[in-house]
């Protein structure tokens, strides 16, 4: 090195942190992508896109070629320093380059160049895979060197070194996503998307007409109220049964029932019978993503929920999941939960005791138990485990609730003393 000046040491050593900071930025901006941006950006044919998305299919190669390349400048560096210190200062230059050349490393080649490729990763990686993808294939021996002797000493000590890391992301982490993207979505969509993965936590005990309302026909019915009451339902499907509901035979599409009415000349009860559809049984507790999938492969639309007994506790149509996707439908015979409630200037809500549980919770963010009842009067009597009177206050849940209404045995009205302020959004 004698024979070399000091201005090109120094020029060196200058290109040497530069080369630093080359190595330290294109490490961050790697690890910083957004692998699932990358990889649709791939997708579409960009290329630089395609060389980054294969250098991180190995980052164990990438991270070791990185760290050879920086460390081997920034070792080189230091000695060069050494050298141009001793020449200007003497033995005092030691402390002096050590000092001086400590700061411009964490200044100029770590500190800055990081911060950098941290706030605008794709601007930094895209190019840097240009020069890395070249590098990685030159100095691969090296680099496998270097891995297989990192994957001796963590067998040494118990440790896995071969674990594929998996890029797939739980429902938990999709969930997290969704409400980070408020700002590249509307509410609505984010509200869907939201409900779609819940799917699987409700059942089709939740959201299904109850065996008190679900509307039917009895055939043994005079001819002339059988049509009257098909004329006037308010319903597309209606179960047929005999006497009673528990002797169910078969699901009527009114539509078909319209058309017999138009284009045959006897409409008449067998007829009816032969047009209706064979009834479709749904277990009680089944998921409801579990039965979209079930309704699409077997083709119906409609089905009655059974329990162990084979005893029908209600009625789900497609159309009752496709509601708990993306919010009631305008066609809806059913009372919405903006009919069912009612705030109060106090903070306080009044709720018909038909609400659902699990809607109240999710419209208002409350905690109110939903486990053991639908309904909330359902949810009351589970809790008391008797009939309330009117005037009764109980405290459920960490909620003050006072009982207004009891009618025919059911609780018709209560008021719910909220321990949060309302969404605004209830309703809408």
């Amino acid at each position: 090195m004698e024979h070399v000046s000091t201005t090109t040491l120094i020029i060196t050593l200058v290109i040497m942190v530069l080369v630093s900071a080359y190595f330290s930025s294109s490490e961050t901006g790697m690890m910083m992508l957004n692998r699932y941006r990358l990889r649709h950006q791939a997708k579409n044919g960009n290329r630089a896109a395609r060389r980054v998305e294969k250098l991180l299919r190995r980052p164990d190669r990438l991270i070791s070629l990185v760290l050879i390349g920086n460390n081997l400048v920034n070792i080189l560096a230091s000695s060069l320093a050494t050298i141009v210190g001793m020449r200007l200062y003497g033995d005092a230059g030691v402390a002096i380059a050590t000092g001086i050349l400590t700061f411009v490393v964490l200044v100029f080649a770590e500190v800055l160049p990081k911060t950098i490729a941290a706030l605008y990763p794709e601007k930094v990686a895209f190019p840097s895979s240009l020069l890395l993808g070249p590098l990685q294939i030159i100095m691969l021996p090296l680099v496998w060197l270097l891995n297989t002797i990192t994957r001796i000493l963590m067998r040494m000590v118990g440790m896995k070194a071969d674990g594929a890391i998996s890029a797939a992301l739980s429902k938990d982490e999709l969930r997290t996503i969704v409400h980070e993207s408020r700002t590249l979505m509307s509410s609505r969509n984010q509200d869907m998307l939201l409900s779609v993965l819940d799917l699987e936590k409700v059942s089709v005990d939740d959201i299904m007409v109850p065996r008190n309302e679900i509307v039917g026909i009895n055939v043994n019915d005079d001819w002339k109220a059988i049509v009257r009451q098909l004329t006037h339902s308010p319903h597309g499907r209606i179960v047929l049964y005999r006497d009673s509901l528990d002797d169910a035979i078969s699901m009527l599409r009114v539509r078909e029932a319209y058309r017999m009415m138009t284009e045959k000349k006897e409409f008449t009860k067998e007829n009816l019978l032969r047009a209706a559809d064979e009834i479709y049984y749904i277990p009680e507790g089944t998921p409801l993503n579990v039965q979209l999938v079930k309704f699409q492969r077997n083709k119906k639309k409609a089905g009655l929920v059974v329990d162990e007994y084979g005893d029908i506790k209600g009625l789900v149509t497609i159309e009752d999941i496709l509601e708990e996707i993306v919010g009631d439908f305008t066609t809806s015979m059913s009372p919405t939960l903006a009919e069912e409630v009612m705030p109060q200037n106090d903070g306080s809500v009044l709720v018909e005791g038909s609400a659902n549980v699990r809607e109240l919770n999710k419209a208002f963010n409350w905690n109110l138990p939903e486990e053991e009842a639908r309904t909330v009067n359902g949810m009351l009597l589970e809790a008391l485990e008797e009939i309330p009177s009117a005037g009764t206050t109980i405290q459920l849940g960490g909620y003050a609730i006072d009982i207004l209404d009891v009618q025919e045995n059911m609780v018709k009205q209560i008021k719910i003393i909220p321990q949060k302020p309302l969404k605004e959004s209830v309703g809408s």
